[in-house]
């Protein structure tokens, strides 16, 4: 099946076109057609899948058709709500990418910048709206959006809303919004809470699902090095030099973790940068600009920072420290071996993770590849530490709530008087991830 048979507009077909894309990927396949008979969409599908152009094309499509009513109203038609503002950007330019011949206006939402520039974007019309639950929830309560007009919801990444604990925003968003509209959810996952949040949603679904559960990208080579905790460093370094990496996504468990190992392998004379929540929005921008540019060569980033991060063809995951949550390590080596494309996952894993890595292979239902490098073996009398969990982490089971908490705050949950959270897919045959940071643009 290609593009050209799926029923969509000249006008999106040339953008596509432009992008190099002929076939589309299985979600693109089975969402496209679904969304634009009308339906409402669950669709299951893990991240690098291609499912942003599975809902950006058919809405663009559908909107497209009645485009003039658009400045008669100046009220959005369709709303996409998304965890994080890195999500945000990256939809909204997947909007802006397959919507350029149309009149189409869209706007992207999201906390950590200034709330002046959106507002004035969305006063002056807006036909799509991008957003993160907690910076919309502002607008709506400054009278600065009226969703009366919604046509289209999507949710895109519910598992991530909901593990962000942003379900109180999410309900009070769906209970401003008409009851007759389109519906459509995304998710990697179909918990027992992401089934009740459909049913309660969702009108007779057509259901999509493209990966089981829990399954890491099939295309990513994974591996563990056995490692004492204070020669990670010395062992990550040693990998990017001898293997001359050159752009290297590497997570760790805390903020304080990723600056430090930013800060020490720039001193190896490698180019790094931290990626997390008490970054400003300017230096998230930057060094993610940075490393898709390859300017720096390693990102080292939080998971809830990294969430949302879509870099075409990314060759490698470093797992520095292995999650507390077994899922999250799926989400994390899905950064690469995206839409067919190849990937490595390395993992360097001491003697206070052996619990956790037995926890990822159990979800994995299958061992990851052990390997051993010459001069780092693990030094048998190291006794198990415990782990300390990063603060405001939420345990698995937990929740993050965006308005009172007890605990230590998410690096997204609502700041104090302006800084809420905030928060595509393929090799050349389907539209691919996109890049950028448009806060409102028009398409024509």
């Amino acid at each position: 099946m290609k593009f050209t048979e799926l029923g969509l507009d000249a006008a999106i077909l040339r953008a596509v076109a432009d992008q190099g894309y002929d076939i589309p990927t299985p979600i693109q396949a089975q969402a496209i057609p679904v969304v634009l008979e009308g339906r409402d969409l669950m669709a299951c599908a893990q991240t690098g899948t291609g499912k942003t152009a599975g809902f950006t094309l058919p809405i663009l499509e559908l909107l497209s058709r009645e485009s003039s009513l658009t400045m008669k109203r100046f009220k959005p038609r369709c709303l996409v709500l998304v965890p994080t503002r890195e999500l945000a950007m990256q939809v909204q330019q997947s909007v802006f990418t397959y919507g350029k011949y149309l009149k189409l206006r869209s706007a992207a939402i999201y906390g950590g910048v200034g709330i002046g520039p959106q507002t004035k974007v969305l006063k002056g019309g807006v036909d799509i709206v991008v957003a993160t639950p907690g910076r919309l929830l502002d607008h709506i309560n400054q009278r600065n959006i009226d969703l009366s007009a919604i046509e289209i919801l999507v949710l895109d990444e519910a598992d991530r809303m909901l593990d962000m604990g942003f379900i109180r925003d999410i309900r009070k968003i769906i209970a401003l919004l008409p009851k007759k509209k389109q519906s459509l959810l995304f998710s990697a996952t179909f918990s027992n809470e992401i089934r009740e949040l459909a049913t309660g949603l969702l009108k007779n679904p057509a259901s999509v699902e493209v990966a089981r559960r829990n399954a890491p990208a099939e295309a990513v080579a994974q591996c563990v090095y056995h490692v004492d905790r204070d020669r990670k460093r010395d062992l990550l370094i040693q990998l990017i030099t001898d293997n001359n990496w050159h752009q290297v996504l590497v997570f760790t468990r805390t903020k304080h973790g990723a600056d430090a190992l930013a800060e020490r392998l720039c001193k190896a004379r490698i180019t790094a940068a931290a990626l997390h929540g008490n970054k400003s929005q300017g230096q998230r921008i930057r060094a993610l600009d940075d490393f898709k540019k390859l300017k720096i060569n390693v990102l080292v980033a939080t998971d809830i920072a990294a969430r949302g991060i879509d870099i075409d063809d990314l060759p490698h995951v470093v797992n520095y420290e292995l999650p507390s949550v077994p899922e999250d390590y799926v989400h994390r080596i899905g950064r690469t071996g995206r839409a067919g494309a190849s990937g490595e996952a390395t993992s360097l894993v001491c003697v206070d993770e052996h619990k956790l890595l037995r926890d990822i292979e159990r979800v994995l239902n299958r061992a990851i590849d052990k390997r051993l490098m010459a001069g780092f073996e693990p030094d048998p009398k190291i006794k198990a530490e415990p782990i300390q969990k990063p603060r405001g982490a939420v345990g698995a089971g937990g929740r993050n709530d965006g308005r009172a908490r007890t605990a230590a705050p998410s690096p997204f949950a609502p700041k104090p008087r302006g800084a809420r959270p905030a928060g595509k897919s393929g090799s050349k045959t389907s539209p691919a991830r996109s890049g950028g940071h448009h806060t409102g643009s028009r398409h024509q």
